[in-house]
């Protein structure tokens, strides 16, 4: 399974490899979003602060990463 695709590639086939899934505001913090790979299901964390942010896997009150069921795989 190839998991990288060139972007021609994603553009002809007319999908996006990352959706938004949430985003939030937070007062005095910054703003959280949450974003979906749609060929993995992988969740990830985006924070951004002020001029500065970090993304990282979403994980569940186990430490497991948080996996959406994808309904189709990308070769």
């Amino acid at each position: 399974m190839m998991l990288f695709k060139k972007k021609a590639e994603t553009e002809e086939a007319g999908t996006k490899r990352f959706v938004v899934k949430l985003t939030e505001q937070l007062p005095e913090l910054g703003q959280v979003t949450i974003l979906v790979d749609q060929v993995t299901g992988v969740n990830y964390i985006q924070t951004w602060v002020g001029t500065s942010g970090g993304i990282t896997p979403l994980v569940d009150a186990n430490g497991n990463v948080v996996v959406d069921a994808v309904s189709h795989v990308q070769s």
